[in-house]
């Protein structure tokens, strides 16, 4: 395959994801971003987490996720919770204000997918689906 062509579907597929997020923002008035919602999301779903261990699942750098969690704590989405056993441990856990939060993120996210996804036909979106499966098997 031409370098060429590779360097276009990765630009194009940098594009589409690059779209997503900023329509998502514009729809998802929080003064929240992304990142944020992908903290409350890996809290949701692994429950209390070391901020370590959830910058490392997230790729994120320590200082940034400490960025980030200062304002979920701030804004009652997240709170800390210390190791009773070790109190120089310190946990991140999710509010039930923050699970409905990442609850509607997602909804939001999922309608703007839904919306990208109509503009294809059936058979296109059976070959988007091949094409992504065949991708991720090669992991």
């Amino acid at each position: 395959m031409k370098e060429q062509t590779i360097f276009e579907i990765i630009h194009n597929m940098d594009k589409v994801t690059n779209n997503l997020i900023i329509q998502w923002n514009k729809m998802f008035n929080e003064d929240l971003g992304v990142s944020h919602i992908l903290v409350l999301g890996h809290l949701k779903q692994s429950g209390r987490s070391r901020p370590s261990d959830i910058a490392r699942a997230l790729g994120l750098t320590p200082p940034t996720l400490t960025h980030l969690s200062e304002k979920l704590v701030r804004k009652k989405l997240a709170i800390r919770i210390i190791d009773e056993s070790d109190r120089r441990i310190i946990y991140l856990g999710i509010t039930d204000k923050g699970v409905e939060m990442v609850n509607r993120a997602n909804q939001e996210g999922q309608a703007l997918r839904r919306n990208l996804f109509e503009k294809l036909t059936d058979e296109e979106r059976q070959q988007l689906l091949k094409i992504y499966e065949k991708l991720n098997a090669s992991e």
